[in-house]
């Protein structure tokens, strides 16, 4: 087998070695899934096994699901009639969930060890061992993630965790897709014991070697007929007298964590996401029936999520295009990789470039802050060093590690220093004629082969290349603030960038393990032009007199991280209006005007409230409270008597933005429809639950978005206007993925 081997021992103990050649990972693909089961199936059969070890000979365990083998799936259902898919499914799912109980009620000692992370499918095929070793280290992460991508466990995950450890302590890792560590594994019960690294194959054969005899007895003793007997070493659900831990459905303990656990669900999702209903539904449902029953339940749960438009998009965005997107997908073919070994960053005083230069030195290059003056340049570091002190407090980074990452960010005013860098990263004030002068002075110290980005948010590359000598060499890094949390960044190519900058700053963001998307140039390039029509809607349903309050819950109900009039308190209210006056000028009798600029008037050249960095903005923002909508408001924006339906409301937040970002598409900035979703999701947070707009529009068909659209803009305006892209799309019934 070219994925997997076995070999008995003198004592009869059978090791399955994980070891699949052509990946860097063990993933169960469709071929090593069917040669598990059938080592699953051999071993248990064969009566000189008489126990049986699960390992890896690969630093990780198994990571889940192969990416080929979901996309298959999901092609497979794509083409099937509604009862045939849900079929296909449900067959392929229940077949390696039968596999699994087979291994667990073999009546033979099984056990697994673990020297690495074990995710998904890998963490629920430890969970079918009935013993459980992993080695001690913080590094390694066990759990199950799948509701993250809108599906499921559905090899057992969901009633084996229960099973050990309550609805309670199962809820992060089932309904939230939480990572543990091993040691938190160990004090909840989901794994047995913790050891060196090295040793767990030692200590778990250990244990086999206890119960190889009680083993035997076990299955002499079923031989006669008795089948009903169970062994110690046994899966406890399979022991007579067995209770669920935290009690069961209907006990005076549980009832209530059920009920409470629904309205927690709803609360924190407002029921946007499938994969937790079904989740809850299986356990539920699950905890009421023996173990053999239930796993049958989980299946059931899993193929209707898998057979649904939700579980398809989630799945897609975050598993599959992510995956390939941050593989290169994008990347120039022709170009050989190129880390970078040494980073430029000018304007590391200001909070972007501090934090560009922090997450740089952190995956291992060197970096050279560059700044106006000695003092303002030393903030990059000061900055890093405050960020590094709170994750060594927190146990995330050794005070070694810390150490190391500061040593590697040297800061001066001198663009000298800049002579033997690789690529540089300009992250100055948003203004053109600073951004000139930076780059002439940056490129009179530079090598020829040097690549220059610039991490503008609205400004044309091109317009910004024409002051560089190798405008070939001049592209366009986009990161979003804070640098350290925000996942995404956007690679920007002007009209004369290169494959060599294109090819560089891929392997850069590789490097910074930051998610890129590849966008052609135009203002305010992909993510900032759609986030920006979100915040002007509010500014639009202010001026119509909405309520604040019901402006923000409409954006958070269709599934938002925050609502808008927060969002411009985040980003300052002040920098929207420097940004208006600079596009404005550039555009000239193009720049067309919206209520979002007389509200800016108002709020901050008037009242002086700038945001959140001046404790007040649409919010305010207490020393010693929770921020709170600005009373002053009413007053400001008067408010209607006559209010709107939330639902309309919600549809004018999805419908912007997933125009928008169609008309990015139409306009040739976007080119392809993965990172038009990606992008969106971890770019500002567009409704996850959908996919992204692309895959929103998918779903609900060109035809119904374009009537969405068309109403809308009867009711409001030019700005829900359909573009052709749409009207092609609706007249032909074609989907943009297609």
């Amino acid at each position: 087998m070219q994925n997997l081997t076995s070999a008995i021992d003198e004592n009869g103990i059978a090791t399955i070695t994980w070891d699949m050649q052509e990946q860097s990972m063990n993933v169960f693909s469709e071929a090593s899934t069917e040669q598990y089961i059938e080592l699953i199936d051999q071993l248990c059969d064969d009566e000189n096994v008489r126990g049986i070890l699960i390992t890896s000979a690969k630093p990780e365990f198994i990571a889940g699901a192969d990416i080929k083998m979901i996309e298959a799936m999901a092609a497979k259902v794509s083409t099937l009639p509604k009862v045939e898919a849900a079929k296909h499914v449900f067959d392929k799912v229940y077949r390696v969930q039968t596999a699994f109980r087979k291994l667990e009620k073999c009546g033979k000692p099984v056990a697994s060890a673990l020297s690495g992370l074990a995710l998904g499918g890998g963490f629920e095929a430890a969970l079918a061992t009935h013993y459980r070793v992993v080695a001690n280290d913080d590094k390694i992460k066990l759990g199950l993630p799948e509701s993250k991508l809108g599906i499921m466990p559905g090899w057992g995950g969901t009633q084996r965790v229960v099973r050990l450890v309550g609805v309670m302590a199962a809820a992060p890792i089932i309904l939230e897709g939480r990572l543990i560590s091993p040691q938190k594994a160990l004090k909840s019960g989901l794994i047995h014991e913790t050891c060196e690294p090295g040793k767990e194959i030692e200590i778990a054969k250990a244990w086999i070697m206890k119960h190889l005899e009680e083993g035997d007895q076990l299955r002499a003793t079923r031989a006669t007929g008795d089948k009903k007997i169970t062994g110690s070493f046994e899966a406890p659900w399979d022991q007579k007298g067995f209770k669920l831990p935290g009690g069961d459905v209907y006990s005076a303990a549980g009832f209530p964590i059920f009920m409470g656990a629904s309205a927690m669900v709803r609360k924190l999702t407002y029921g946007l996401y499938e994969s937790q209903k079904a989740i809850l539904s299986a356990v539920y449902e699950g905890m009421q029936v023996p173990m053999d029953a239930a796993l049958k339940i989980e299946v059931r749960y899993f193929t209707k999520l898998m057979c649904g438009p939700q579980a398809r998009n989630m799945s897609r965005t975050f598993f599959i295009s992510k995956q390939a997107l941050e593989k290169g997908a994008r990347r120039p073919e022709t170009v050989e990789p190129q880390p970078v070994k040494k980073l430029g960053v000018l304007g590391g005083g200001g909070f972007m470039g501090a934090g560009i230069a922090n997450i740089s030195a952190g995956a291992g290059i060197e970096v050279v802050v560059i700044d106006q003056t000695d003092e303002a340049a030393a903030k990059a570091k000061a900055h890093a060093e405050k960020d590094l002190m709170k994750r060594v407090e927190k146990g995330r980074l050794t005070m070694d590690q810390a150490e190391k990452t500061l040593a590697r960010i040297t800061t001066t005013s001198d663009y000298s220093a800049l002579k033997d860098v690789d690529l540089i990263v300009e992250a100055v004030f948003e203004d053109p004629a600073i951004k000139k002068s930076v780059t002439e002075n940056a490129e009179a110290h530079i090598g020829e082969t040097t690549i220059f980005a610039t991490n503008t948010s609205t400004i044309p590359i091109s317009a910004l290349a024409e002051n560089s000598i190798r405008p070939e060499q001049y592209i366009g890094i986009h990161f979003f603030s804070p640098v350290e949390k925000m996942p995404l960044v956007e690679i920007i190519k002007g009209n004369k960038t290169g494959d060599e900058a294109i090819a560089k700053a891929y392997d850069f963001v590789r490097q910074i393990k930051k998610t890129p998307i590849l966008v052609n140039d135009a203002r305010f390039f992909y993510a900032n032009r759609c986030v920006l029509r979100y915040v002007e809607e509010s500014h639009f349903m202010l001026a119509e007199g909405v309520k604040p309050a019901l402006i923000e819950n409409a954006a958070k109900m269709i599934g938002m991280p925050v609502g808008p009039l927060s969002l411009a308190d985040e980003t300052a209210l002040d920098l929207g209006l420097k940004i208006r006056n600079t596009t404005k000028a550039a555009m000239g009798e193009k720049y067309k005007p919206n209520p979002a600029e007389e509200n800016l008037d108002k709020m901050v050249l008037e009242l002086g409230r700038l945001g959140r960095k001046s404790a007040s903005g649409f919010y305010d923002y207490p020393k010693d409270g929770r921020k709170k909508l600005w009373p002053g408001l009413s007053e400001l924006f008067p408010v209607s008597e006559k209010q709107p339906d939330v639902e309309q409301l919600k549809k004018r937040f999805l419908t912007i933005q997933a125009l928008e970002a169609l008309r990015a598409i139409e306009d040739d900035v976007v080119t392809d429809v993965r990172e038009a979703d990606v992008g969106a999701i971890m770019g500002w947070g567009f409704a996850p639950w959908s996919g992204g707009p692309i895959s929103y529009i998918d779903t609900i068909g060109a035809k119904a978005f374009l009537d969405d659209c068309e109403t809308l803009s009867h009711q409001h305006g030019e700005r829900f206007a359909p573009p052709e892209i749409l009207k092609k799309a609706s007249s032909s019934n074609q989907s943009f993925y297609t």
